[in-house]
């Protein structure tokens, strides 16, 4: 089984030019099918069987890859395999006689509201070492705001540009996973941070958000600097973009928005992805009972 015969290149070629599937998850597929290659380097494509992807299961299991790992890569194999089943290629996908191991949910964390306000204020403080000066410590903010205010995950708002945001209505236009489009608002604060970058930066028209040299930031530099203001503000290592993705989710449940509105503010497909926000308030509420109440 060769993972650059015809079969897999031309599935990889559906998913990129078909389902404009994003270069990081094409990544991900071809090295799940690469990997189970090198455990079956002799096997074809239409001979693998059930037990085969079983035998191929427990070796992952054994070398301590993590379950949520080993579902990624099984989900990108049982794609694979559905996409020969709708060709017609094989009678039946092996995979669907697999089992996988569950994965125990773990609630997202996220910052409190002070956090986040203490995270807000240091791009445009005094700076510090490795802090942005001039126009960039300004867009630096106007990041940061936006991420918070829109909940928008770190490649969404790297491939904004300066027409996706409409400063009259208040929202910004949003590309998200499966090339699904939504519309997203904005407010206030990260609007009055935007209209300050792009007036300090002079920026018209192309990339929203320019490095140093003028072009598109990219989704790693991003991180960086978002990793240095958490550093400045004594915040907990371990934030990421996503981690305010989640601060967004869960903020607005706790104020009362509906879970269908934050569903469709987040881009998530299924309304079981997004449910994972209501553990998250559920167990903020019980503690506060505990802690509260005289018989509890």
């Amino acid at each position: 089984m060769d993972p650059s015969d015809n079969l897999s290149e031309e599935f990889l070629d559906y998913l990129g030019n078909g389902k404009n599937y994003s270069p990081q998850t094409l990544r991900s597929y071809r090295q799940a099918l690469t990997q189970f290659h090198e455990f079956r380097p002799s096997l074809g494509w239409k001979e693998a069987t059930a037990d085969d992807f079983r035998a191929y299961l427990f070796d992952l299991m054994k070398r301590g890859r993590s379950r949520s790992t080993i579902r990624l890569s099984f989900a990108a194999l049982r794609s694979f395999y559905n996409h020969l089943t709708d060709r017609n290629l094989i009678p039946s996908n092996p995979l669907k006689l697999v089992s996988l191991p569950k994965i125990e949910k773990k609630l997202p964390q996220f910052l409190t509201v002070p956090q986040v306000s203490l995270l807000m204020e240091k791009p445009t403080a005094k700076p510090k070492s490795k802090q942005a000066t001039g126009w960039m410590a300004v867009r630096d903010a106007a990041i940061l705001e936006l991420f918070y205010s829109s909940g928008l995950r770190l490649a969404e708002l790297a491939a904004l540009d300066v027409k996706d945001l409409d400063p009259i209505g208040e929202t910004v236009r949003v590309m998200g996973k499966g090339s699904r489009e939504r519309i997203v608002p904005v407010g206030g604060l990260a609007l009055e941070a935007l209209s300050h970058y792009r007036h300090q930066a002079n920026i018209q028209s192309g990339p929203l958000f320019l490095n140093k040299s003028r072009k598109r930031l990219g989704h790693r530099s991003i991180w960086l600097l978002l990793k240095n203001y958490v550093r400045v503000a004594g915040l907990p290592a371990t934030l990421s973009p996503h981690k305010l993705r989640h601060s967004f989710a869960t903020h607005l449940l706790d104020n009362g928005a509906d879970l269908r509105s934050v569903q469709s503010l987040l881009g998530h497909a299924s309304l079981t992805t997004t449910q994972i926000y209501t553990h998250v308030t559920t167990e903020r509420l019980k503690r506060a009972y505990d802690a509260a109440h005289p018989r509890a």
